[in-house]
């Protein structure tokens, strides 16, 4: 299932492209957004490369199918990112992540854009657990993961904890 264009009540998310990679660059340079994952803000060359294998939509060994979204107001520019990775084994399973810009935090925006890419993925392919990674003290994107019924396991992944529906 490629990924397909979503409107929300106040945001459409639009299916990555390479092309996205010179308006997202100012979207991820605040460096705060780092913070909890580490790294910092990507240059357009690193986007434009990340962008190039991730529209591809598979994982190298097609395992894996990777769907991405460019998160953007109804009436503006982007304002963030949701990603899923759909794993058919052990069970239908999609990993979610998001980043919303900090102009844009606060407002709904993760929890609206992440819950459109959820109820997709319960209804167009049967997806029936969900998982994010979370930094143990990101208050808000654990606020983002119980809005989409996940809940905190005792795994932890590269300092981050696992959260499953």
């Amino acid at each position: 299932m490629p990924a397909v264009r979503l409107v929300t009540a106040r945001l459409i998310l639009r299916p990555l492209r390479v092309a996205d990679a010179e308006q997202m660059v100012d979207v991820l340079a605040d460096p705060s957004l780092y913070g909890f994952t580490g790294g910092e803000p990507p240059s357009i060359q690193q986007l434009r490369s990340r962008y190039e294998r991730q529209v591809v939509g598979l994982s190298p060994d097609g395992r894996e199918q990777w769907l991405n979204w460019i998160v953007c107001r109804l009436d503006g520019p982007a304002l963030g990112f949701v990603q899923a990775t759909v794993m058919s084994e052990p069970a239908l399973s999609a990993e979610v992540a998001w980043v919303v810009a900090p102009a844009h935090q606060g407002q709904g925006f993760a929890s609206e854009a992440a819950g459109a890419v959820v109820e997709l993925l319960t209804e167009s392919v049967g997806a029936t657990t969900f998982v994010a990674h979370i930094h143990p003290d990101h208050a808000a994107s654990q606020a983002v993961a119980r809005h989409l019924g996940l809940r905190p396991t005792p795994e932890s992944v590269d300092g981050e904890q696992r959260w499953q529906s």
